[in-house]
């Protein structure tokens, strides 16, 4: 987040964390950063625009009433809050300062190849987009794992977690404003050992336009696979389909960022790694310097979150 925030312009003024460890590592990283003593020493400073933030998911929100409370917008990794009662006081509290509550929903902001698909559908090139579908295979990794990774309390719920950037990119590619959850359910199939865990989740859902949504979400990305995650999402649309295929072209390259478009005129595939860019991060800054709202709506970003967490209350627990 900080990384492309600074590529587009931004200057990384501080860094704090409870664990001075973590800063430490962080200003290796990004060597003229300063590390606070304080929350409040960031919080208090007047020229400081804009607070990203990545805590432990049921405390994000907390976190960004704080920085909202402070005069200054707030972007916050995803999932961006963990419960309807947060989300409730996230928008009062938008709505009261004014300020942002921005969300990092990486799975499209930081992807050519989802990015580029965008632009495709915006000309046309598949005409009116009927359905989104998405897969969103992860790595475990369990020993890299904080403990808080496998407290349901603390991340929300695999539908919650990881499942938002499915529900925020149908939002985005289908143009449906809102969408009612039809289905949704999770299970533990592999990790006795960590029964808060949820390793799998699917969900279906139909939009206020009348497309739909079906995704999955799993923490079964096998050793042999040389990405942390096959990621792919297709799109229907009434002239044509795309599909991405977002971190790898799993047994031909592992080169990412390919798409593939069929329509009534062409059968194609691009490969867009470094030629379109992450033009969010740039939108944001004058965004947040404009007050305006080209990066992402607030609406959008908060509706993308409220879906995910109603997929998640309701779910049906697998066995």
């Amino acid at each position: 987040m900080c990384e492309e925030l600074v590529k587009a312009g931004a200057i990384l003024k501080y860094v704090y964390d409870p664990n001075r460890e973590k800063c430490e590592k962080f200003s290796e990283y990004f060597q003229s950063v300063k590390i606070a003593d304080s929350e409040e020493e960031i919080l208090n400073d007047p020229d400081i625009k804009l607070v990203v933030g990545a805590a432990v998911p049921s405390e994000r929100c907390a976190l960004g009433l704080r920085v909202m409370e402070a005069g200054k917008d707030y972007f916050t990794d995803k999932c961006p809050m963990t419960t309807l009662k947060q989300l409730e006081m996230a928008r009062a509290k938008v709505k009261e300062t004014g300020r942002k509550y921005m969300i990092y929903y990486t799975d499209r902001l930081h992807s050519e190849s989802a990015e580029f698909a965008g632009q495709l559908i915006r000309t046309g090139a598949i005409g009116d987009v009927i359905q989104v579908m998405g897969l969103g295979p992860h790595r475990l990794e369990e020993e890299k794992r904080p403990s808080c990774f496998f407290e349901k309390e603390k991340y929300g719920g695999i539908l919650c977690d990881i499942g938002s950037h499915q529900i925020e990119q149908y939002l985005y590619y289908s143009g449906a404003k809102d969408a009612t959850v039809v289905r949704s359910q999770v299970g533990n199939y592999n990790n006795p050992n960590h029964p808060e865990l949820e390793d799998f989740g699917e969900a279906m859902l139909v939009g206020d336009n009348g497309t739909t949504n079906y995704f999955r979400v799993d923490w079964f990305t096998p050793d042999g696979l040389g990405t942390w995650g096959d990621g792919r999402t297709m799109i229907l649309g009434n002239k044509g389909y795309i599909e991405i295929r977002k971190y790898i072209d799993v047994a031909v390259s592992k080169e990412q960022d390919h798409v593939i478009l069929v329509n009534n005129n062409v059968e194609e595939k691009f490969d867009v790694e470094g030629k379109v860019g992450y033009p969010f991060f740039g939108q944001l800054i004058l965004d947040c310097i404009n007050r305006t709202e080209n990066a992402m709506t607030q609406e959008h970003a908060f509706k993308a979150a409220e879906l995910c967490i109603k997929a998640q209350m309701q779910s049906v627990k697998l066995k």
